[in-house]
């Protein structure tokens, strides 16, 4: 456990890229941290580990998609094994937990126009926006 509290990382996984997100060490804000390119270098879990570890989290928190019922369709089912992998390379230590991110890339999108942000802006950076939101989420949820 970190010294302060439990500190939280997010993901939402794309198939393109992976927006990453962070908490404070307290776990009680959520902050946009990075975006993975998953292009040539493969699936990114490399690097999330590498973050986890550098960050010291203490959970790791996984969008995932969801339709608007709350089912599960095939991006789900991806996701989930995404994050068995993931969960395979941090090992037993670092608890990992799958999270609701219904809407969360309409919300990111939204704040990203609000701020004024071109369309290749706004695809830069919605990722890990969107991370962000389903982390606050998350740690909202915790309290």
């Amino acid at each position: 456990m970190s010294r302060l509290g439990r500190r939280a990382m997010a993901l939402d996984v794309g198939e393109k890229r992976i927006g990453v997100a962070i908490s404070d060490e307290g776990g009680t804000i959520g902050s946009p941290l990075t975006i993975i390119d998953r292009g040539k270098k493969g699936p990114g879990i490399a690097d999330v580990v590498r973050l986890a570890r550098e960050w010291e989290v203490d959970v790791l928190v996984v969008g995932l998609p969801t339709g608007m019922s709350g089912r599960e369709g095939p991006q789900a089912i991806e996701t989930r094994a995404y994050g068995d992998l993931l969960g395979e390379a941090l090992g037993a230590d670092l608890p990992l937990v799958f999270w609701d991110e219904r809407l969360t890339s309409a919300i990111a999108d939204r704040v990203l126009r609000e701020r004024g942000a071109g369309r290749d802006e706004r695809r830069g950076q919605r990722d890990a926006i969107a991370a962000a939101v389903i982390l606050q989420g998350y740690l909202d949820s915790r309290r």
